[in-house]
């Protein structure tokens, strides 16, 4: 049986926690900030886990992870 080959994509985009769930950074921040409130520039910051409904397929393509 052949190795699987990991999607570089994700494995740059995606970490996994200690309890092997997927965290991911959160999308809007890398241009167009001036229009953006403080307040949502703020929340973008903050690491989050990746939604339950995707986690099969990032499972998938990220199969070392």
């Amino acid at each position: 049986m052949p190795k699987i080959k990991t999607n570089r994509s994700a494995a740059k985009r995606f970490k996994a926690t200690g309890t092997g769930k997927l965290k991911r950074s959160k999308a809007y921040k890398q241009h167009i900030l001036t229009k953006k409130s403080t307040k949502t520039k703020r929340n973008l910051r903050k690491a989050t886990i990746t939604d339950a409904t995707n986690v099969k397929n990032m499972k998938k393509i990220l199969p070392y992870l």
